[in-house]
């Protein structure tokens, strides 16, 4: 059991499960947030996918051209909301369907950020800065498994927040009113358009910022089709979560964690079933999907103005 990660045998495979859950939950977390913002104002956009990748290569070249990688991360931000912005427009248009809106923004925000990304997939762009948990222990594995991202303290503190917001503000008073009924919020005197465009901008700007993430720490660098579905999934993460940000939280742990499984277990030479390992993310959302969505609970918390529960 000893000789393998500094002595620490095996139970560097748990450990490095929880750092790995850590880092690889990170976009999920922020895409599932942001879907979960707009899925409150009744619009779901499946574009997220396109929105993570544009983020991670305006992130990734803003952070090169300039040097400073939280610009970079604003960036992606930036582009996030006029994902959200052409998103919610073109789905305010009469007899226009958001899931069939959603698909096409996918394949045109990868395909655009492939096409202007191919200048910076070679250059070194700064990373963003981490905190190291670990620097009481004397095995390298164990400091480099409790190495945090800021940015994900930054999703962390995003919970509560979204929590207390849909429960004790106006705003997320006005948002799950448009939500749950367009005809009820015109009554109030609530312009349902404006609020579901906002609120699809802000799901877009958290997109943008959890795509950054990829190319800015982990794993990296730009590269062609980084985000290798993640976007979509953190849709799914968002039904699976019943539209509660704490519950987005829990299931993006969930989702990093079986995302870190397969390089935690090759790092202590377990190599069998590499490939099945790497798809455990995708083996979990099939899985999650099957289990929870029974025609009694398959929706059990869904805005009644969502496309999907009519």
């Amino acid at each position: 059991m000893t000789g393998v990660g500094g002595g620490l045998g095996l139970w560097i495979v748990p450990l490095a499960v929880l750092g790995g859950a850590v880092r690889v939950s990170t976009p999920f977390l922020f895409v599932s947030l942001g879907e979960c913002i707009t899925e409150r104002g009744g619009r779901i956009n499946l574009g997220l996918e396109g929105t993570l990748v544009m983020g991670a290569m305006s992130g990734y070249a803003v952070s090169y051209l300039s040097g400073s990688p939280w610009l970079g991360v604003l960036a992606a931000g930036i582009v996030g909301i006029f994902m959200g912005l052409l998103h919610g427009a073109i789905c305010s248009l009469q007899r226009v369907n958001d899931i069939a809106v959603g698909i096409a923004l996918m394949l045109f925000g990868v395909g655009l950020a492939d096409y202007l990304g191919k200048p910076f997939i070679q250059p070194a762009a700064p990373q963003l800065p981490a905190i190291n948990f670990g620097w009481w222990a004397s095995s390298p594995d164990v400091q480099h498994a409790l190495k945090i991202n800021e940015l994900f303290l930054v999703g962390v503190a995003l919970v509560p927040l979204l929590v207390w917001a849909f429960r004790a503000t106006r705003w997320g008073l006005i948002l799950r009113i448009v939500g749950e009924s367009a005809d009820a919020a015109r009554a109030l005197g609530y312009p349902v358009i404006p609020v579901r465009i906002i609120a699809t901008c802000c799901g877009g700007f958290l997109a943008g910022v959890g795509g950054s993430f990829l190319s800015l720490y982990y794993p990296g660098a730009w590269s062609e089709r980084i985000s290798s579905g993640q976007g979509i999934t953190a849709v799914a993460l968002v039904i699976f979560a019943r539209w509660n940000p704490q519950l987005c939280f829990y299931a993006a742990l969930l989702f990093g964690g079986a995302g870190a499984l397969g390089p935690s277990l090759q790092a202590v030479g377990v190599h069998g079933g590499y490939y099945l390992l790497n798809a455990a993310p995708y083996i979990l959302t099939l899985l999650i999907m099957i289990v929870t969505c029974s025609p009694k609970r398959a929706l059990v918390g869904a805005p009644a103005e969502l496309s999907i529960t009519k």
